[in-house]
């Protein structure tokens, strides 16, 4: 493809001014050393199939690979990588000059920006399961100037390089669980950055080792391509509705035709509110985490609500966020966290809706959890990852949810 370069080089800078931009209005600080990478590394010399202008949108992955109509490779979002790579120099003591890090799936632009924030002294080594992704992703690092580079084609649901061990293992595909080997390859004080599905919400972690443990030191909303291999985990989906799905990310039964039974008795529906008056800056981010926990911890069945925007426009339903709000089974009734209710003096309250015979109960319990976390002053969740079979009196007091390879624990701490 020829290159403009003036045009590149414009585009380039804006796509940061963007990102350091954005940083600030979510009352971030961009770490000055990746500034300094993603103004180095020219990102369309790793999309070289599309636009300049496409290659430079700092809200925009490139799908490199697709296989049908799902997308198994891409080079991810600008703003995703700048937030990850934040979260993992500011996760390890003296930041990443001179740190050996392992790159677990390879688009080579995050490669190239993970070289230039370890520096001379440090190494970087990228791993996919994909030999067509490992080979276009070597010729662009090449291409780049990043020959020195390891690019291994491998499934890193086992150990890379047996023996070995990284400051840092950071994971831009998808992933349900945290393998023994990536705890086994990280140094005794390392750190693991990685996009995990934590009742079904994707968040991006980064977690200091602590023996045979991991413990979350930030978290970020975020989204990948799924994980192939060893680790590969299925999302379910199922219609209680036209347009309205149920996501399942856990091993979970669920009868949905009596939730779909549930959500078309609208005589029982009850919408209930919190009574709250937000500003619209609040940052909501970790209250679904907040009510998962809380379902859970309540014995109810805790799923997730996916919807089309048909089925939205034609108020079938009403979610929070549609493409995945917490919502609750029990006792005769299907509830989640409903779109908010805006005030003429642009505040807003949150609400739940509910449907079934027990909707007036389920709907207060729900608004009862928000009114809770706002209580508690917004508190973050904090994760923690043991190994499966660590006996219970030896976890954390929290909420538990069991992986193959994992027992994830989560806390709240105060925001």
């Amino acid at each position: 493809m020829s290159v403009d370069t003036a045009s590149g080089e414009d585009l380039h800078a804006a796509m940061v001014d963007q990102l350091v931009a954005d940083h600030a209005e979510k009352g971030l600080s961009m770490r000055p050393d990746v500034e300094a990478a993603l103004r180095s590394v020219p990102r369309h010399l790793f999309t070289p199939d599309a636009a300049l202008t496409e290659a430079y949108r700092a809200d925009q992955a490139v799908v490199t690979k697709r296989i049908g109509d799902e997308a198994v490779s891409s080079v991810s979002a600008p703003w995703l990588i700048a937030e990850m790579l934040g979260q993992a120099a500011d996760a390890i003591d003296g930041g990443l000059p001179g740190r050996h890090v392992l790159e677990i799936g390879s688009g080579g632009y995050n490669a190239a920006l993970l070289r230039e924030l370890v520096g001379p002294s440090g190494s970087v080594t990228t791993v996919d399961i994909d030999r067509e992704v490992t080979d276009r992703a070597a010729a662009c690092l090449t291409a780049a100037g990043y020959d020195d580079v390891a690019v291994l084609c491998a499934d890193a649901e086992q150990p890379v390089d047996p023996g070995r061990t990284y400051d840092l293992i950071i994971v831009t595909v998808g992933a349900w669980d945290v393998p023994p080997a990536w705890t086994a390859q990280l140094a005794g004080n390392g750190t693991l950055v990685v996009p995990l599905r934590t009742f079904g919400m994707t968040r991006s972690w980064a977690m200091r080792r602590t023996g045979d443990r991991l413990v979350s030191h930030s978290q970020r909303l975020c989204g990948f391509v799924s994980m192939q291999g060893a680790g590969a985990h299925q999302v379910r989906y199922v219609d209680i509705a036209d347009g309205v799905h149920l996501r399942l990310d856990e091993d979970q039964q669920v009868n949905h035709h009596a939730v779909a039974e549930l959500l078309t008795q609208t005589q029982t529906q009850t919408q209930a509110w919190a009574g709250v008056n937000l500003p619209p800056r609040t940052v909501l981010a970790n209250l679904d985490l907040w009510l998962a926990t809380r379902i859970t911890d309540a014995g109810q069945q805790f799923v997730v609500l996916t919807a089309q925007q048909e089925a939205v426009d034609a108020d079938v339903v009403a979610p929070a966020w549609r493409f995945g709000t917490p919502a609750a089974l029990d006792n005769g009734a299907f509830c989640y966290r409903s779109a908010l209710r805006w005030t003429d003096d642009d505040m807003f309250d949150l609400g739940a809706c509910a449907h079934g015979p027990g909707a007036a109960v389920a709907a207060g319990r729900m608004v009862g959890h928000m009114r809770g976390w706002l209580d508690a002053g917004s508190p973050s969740p904090v994760l923690h990852v043991l190994p499966a079979g660590t006996p219970d009196g030896d976890l954390p007091a929290g909420t538990v949810l069991d992986k193959r390879h994992s027992r994830f624990v989560l806390t709240f701490a105060p925001a």
